[in-house]
């Protein structure tokens, strides 16, 4: 997946990554300690849900066979003998003619059949505890009951492996009876930004120094990805610091160390010269994003060489660390969705490679969003704070000449 000049394509870039990618080995932990993580295992229902028959209304329950021919005119009066809250334990006698007073969520009593809700009663709740007239018949057997088992069975699959762990999913687990599942680690991570033109945000700027940027770029994508940012470290284009930085992320215990710049074909590119003999560097056919690196350390650790303006370097993140960092995790799903929408605008488009342009989805008119790009200066790699504004990229396949006001385009969405 080549071409004649040289450029790989993104998939096979993507390929190569992915093929030496570990999925890290399973951790057991407490749904406490779960959010965020991935589920790597199975994790059956310790119990059903519900574990028992219970109530889905305040009323009474009944016979149907004793209010089937209820109605407003001719009401069947019956005699409550129990009164059952949730959370009790009792499972009262009914004999014909009779009813339990009940709550949401309490057990139905085996002789039970049926709830009639308070609002189909003549007395409500305000004379429950005596007699229950009912007005209005239930549907049928069975009304106003929530089955045993009726969302899933003990022993079932409450989630399948690869699922992120969010609220909804520890919730399932947690009703499913679950206190714990196991997991994958969070990848650690350590951040590097190269070049000797980089000082803190804030510093008062000397001729020819910008503000380092990427750094906090890539630790805030990481940990998006579920993956643990350990370390930030800025080195200068002279020098052996990014062999230094790799020393350190191994007794750090780190996964992947991410590199932004030092990566291309000029003079003073650090990590090359410092890394040349652990890492591959090529040439994709994509923009911005060109140059890319990628290899592994003597201790396994991923080493990923990204380019270095801002908008490349978050491109890049998105196209290949981001997907081995959820394949680090045992994520089935490590791409995000796309979806097609109108571009609101005309915008050019790079000779011979795939685009990823930085674009804000307009949706004033929420019938027909469109998509535009973030900036005036369209997908220039330097535009930081264009980038802010974005919220995703357009991908433009390379054979595309120009993208016309009204065309179709595949949006990656954040």
């Amino acid at each position: 997946m080549t071409g004649a000049d040289g450029y790989l394509e993104v998939e096979e870039q993507l390929r190569r990554v992915l093929s030496r990618t570990p999925v890290l080995a399973a951790e057991t932990v407490a749904l406490d300690d779960a959010a965020g993580r991935t589920l790597v295992g199975d994790a059956p229902a310790r119990s059903a849900v519900p574990p028992f028959d219970n109530s889905a209304m305040d009323g009474f329950a009944v016979r149907f066979a004793d209010v089937a021919a209820a109605t407003a005119e001719a009401p069947e009066t019956l005699r409550v003998v129990a009164d059952i809250p949730a959370g009790s334990g009792a499972d009262p006698s009914l004999a014909p003619g009779t009813a339990a007073r009940i709550m949401t969520g309490a057990p139905v009593p085996a002789d039970a059949d049926a709830i009639v809700p308070f609002e189909d009663t003549a007395g409500g709740l305000a004379d429950s505890l005596s007699t229950a007239v009912v007005r209005r018949a239930p549907r049928g057997p069975g009304a106003h009951i929530r089955r045993a088992g009726e969302d899933i069975a003990a022993g079932a699959r409450v989630l399948a492996p690869g699922v992120p762990l969010g609220p909804r999913q520890l919730a399932a687990l947690a009703a499913a009876g679950i206190a714990e599942v196991p997991v994958a680690p969070r990848p650690r991570v350590v951040v590097v930004s190269t070049g000797s033109e980089l000082v803190a945000p804030g510093s008062a700027l000397r001729h020819g120094q910008i503000p380092e940027s990427n750094g906090i770029l890539l630790a805030g994508l990481v940990a998006e990805a579920g993956a643990e940012p350990v370390a930030r470290r800025v080195v200068d284009d002279e020098g052996d610091g990014p062999a230094e930085v790799v020393a350190e992320a191994a007794r750090l215990g780190a996964h992947a160390v991410i590199f932004s710049g030092g990566v291309s074909a000029g003079a003073y590119e650090v990590v090359r010269e410092s890394l040349g003999a652990s890492m591959d560097f090529v040439k994709v056919a994509m923009q911005p994003g060109k140059p890319q690196g990628f290899g592994s350390s003597a201790e396994g650790m991923l080493l990923f060489g990204l380019p270095g303006n801002p908008v490349a370097v978050a491109v890049s993140f998105e196209a290949f660390v981001r997907p081995a960092l959820l394949r680090m995790q045992g994520r089935t799903e490590i791409h995000r969705r796309r979806r097609l929408l109108p571009a609101g605008v005309a915008w050019r488009t790079p000779a011979g490679r795939r685009q990823y342009l930085p674009v804000v989805v307009d949706d004033a008119d929420p019938a027909r969003p469109v998509v535009r790009p973030a900036t005036a200066g369209g997908s220039g790699s330097h535009l930081a704070v264009g980038l802010g504004a974005a919220g995703g990229y357009a991908v433009v396949p390379a054979e595309v000449g120009a993208v016309r006001a009204g065309d179709l385009v595949e949006v990656i969405e954040f």
